[in-house]
């Protein structure tokens, strides 16, 4: 932390113990209280700034009705950016629908600078081109979502003008920017081009968690009581760091839209190390995923060594955690008298092959009765694990940790096998007690009113499953 250090203090009532699958958990499901506060002005390195959409000690209005509401305005802060870039633009996005940003980037083409785009396939075609009887049930709710954020007028008629003017992949390809997914190469696509960066001018990466989409920052379009998946965005200056983004950009870009198809996404890419550069006095590391299950490099290997070296605490938001060897080395922490809290999407955090539930002391069959391979949930469950509460239709984003108050990881990249053996994703390890101070506060502001342990509604889920299917048998 900064200079006054956060008293934090646990307070959660013991449960009768609940068993389920020959797993017996100990645990309690109530809010966590954190006693005492960070500074509201708490200071940030040179050269890097963050921002959460989220934060409790600032407000913007919301382009979705209008209202205040609290948290930094992302995609403000990215559209501030684009504004000033005078030659290059480079943007690999897993998903782009938010308008204004699009027409941020056509205004930068259009006084010259170099724009160019990475999607991922899902995501990459206009969404005025699509029909929605031809959509499986998950993308018609997208393009519902969609519809409602071109309705400026919110009269429920959408007119072709706003049509045209509220489909941001629509813009880019009218604005005449250069625009390719991760078919690029000839495939069917990666496992995801999971990116969220962008570097302007070889000098400044704005990277992190949040997609540039309405859910991602400020909500649901038709959905008020929506705020915005919680996510975060760091803005970093320094031209080398810089140049190791616009490799991993020109790796995936290739020549571009069409001609020899030499893009390379996913396991197509070179398997590159940890790149450390310094960026006024901070150290850091950045890793490009995915890596072979069998080089010593890949993503989770990574967030182990770190873990593994933490001696008074890990902090861990996260939104997708089904990574078991990174369990294992919770469990180990925790016997070391490591403080562990660690806050998951409760979406997620119930799923048969989360390992929020190993944590928890319970193991969960699928919808088959089949038990994950090598599942080892813990005798004796953490008592700082649980899931924040978040307005319906929300996520929990975020994909970071803070060791020790001193060292942040964070980026795009997942807590899963998937993010470090096929997806295209970003790994940051960064070195600075000053910034951890911000991760910690944003854990701090989630922590309160967070439920911890078993969840009642997980509670109920978990009574399912053992009607159904006993305690399950295990995946061959």
């Amino acid at each position: 932390m900064n200079n006054a250090p956060i008293t934090r203090k646990l307070l959660c009532l013991t449960r009768p113990s609940f068993a389920l699958l020959a797993f017996t958990l100990l645990g309690c499901s109530q809010p966590g209280v954190v006693i005492g506060s960070a500074s509201s002005n708490l200071p940030v390195p040179p050269g890097i700034q963050v921002q959460f959409n989220h934060r409790d000690n600032n407000r913007y209005r919301s382009p979705l009705g209008d209202q205040w509401r609290n948290g930094d305005d992302l995609e403000r802060h990215l559209i501030e950016h684009i504004d000033r870039a005078t030659n290059e633009l480079l943007v690999a996005v897993q998903e782009l629908t938010l308008p204004q940003i699009a027409s941020a980037l056509v205004r930068a083409h259009q006084r010259g600078v170099i724009v160019q785009v990475v999607l991922e396939n899902t995501y990459s075609a206009p969404w005025a081109d699509l029909h929605e009887s031809d959509l499986p049930a998950h993308a018609r709710q997208r393009l519902r979502r969609l519809k409602a954020l071109a309705d400026l007028d919110s009269d429920g008629v959408l007119t072709s003008r706003e049509r045209r003017a509220g489909d941001a992949v629509g813009l880019l390809q009218q604005g005449g920017i250069p625009v390719i997914d991760d078919t690029e190469d000839g495939s069917r696509g990666s496992g995801l081009m999971h990116h969220k960066f962008m570097v302007i001018d070889q000098q400044l990466v704005i990277t992190g968690s949040a997609n540039f989409t309405s859910s991602g920052i400020h909500g649901d379009a038709g959905a008020p009581r929506t705020r915005g998946n919680v996510n975060h965005l760091l803005s970093i200056q320094s031209t080398e760091l810089a140049n190791v983004f616009r490799e991993e950009f020109q790796i995936l870009w290739g020549d571009g839209p069409g001609g020899l198809q030499n893009s390379r996404f996913g396991r197509g890419k070179p398997s590159r190390p940890v790149r450390g550069v310094m960026v006024g006095g901070i150290r850091v590391d950045v890793l490009f995923a995915p890596h072979s299950q069998r080089s010593e490099d890949h993503g989770l290997q990574l967030i182990a060594q770190h873990l593994t070296a933490a001696k008074h605490s890990i902090d861990l938001a996260l939104f997708v955690f089904s990574a078991q060897s990174l369990t294992d080395v919770l469990a180990e922490r925790s016997q070391s008298q490591v403080a562990i809290r660690l806050l998951a999407d409760p979406g997620f955090a119930s799923r048969s092959f989360s390992e929020v539930l190993d944590l928890l002391g319970v193991a969960l069959p699928d919808r088959f009765c089949k038990l994950e391979k090598g599942n080892r949930p813990l005798v004796k469950a953490l008592s700082g694990v649980g899931s924040p509460r978040l307005a319906r239709g929300d996520k929990l984003h975020h994909k970071f940790a803070v060791i020790d108050n001193r060292i942040v990881i964070t980026g795009s990249f997942n807590w899963s096998p998937s993010a470090a053996h096929q997806n295209d994703e970003t790994l940051l390890v960064i070195h600075s007690p000053q910034l951890a101070a911000h991760f910690n506060r944003e854990i701090d502001r989630m922590w309160r009113g967070a439920e911890l342990g078993i969840t009642p509604w997980m509670r109920r889920k978990l009574e399912r499953q053992r009607v159904k299917c006993g305690s399950g048998t295990t995946r061959a």
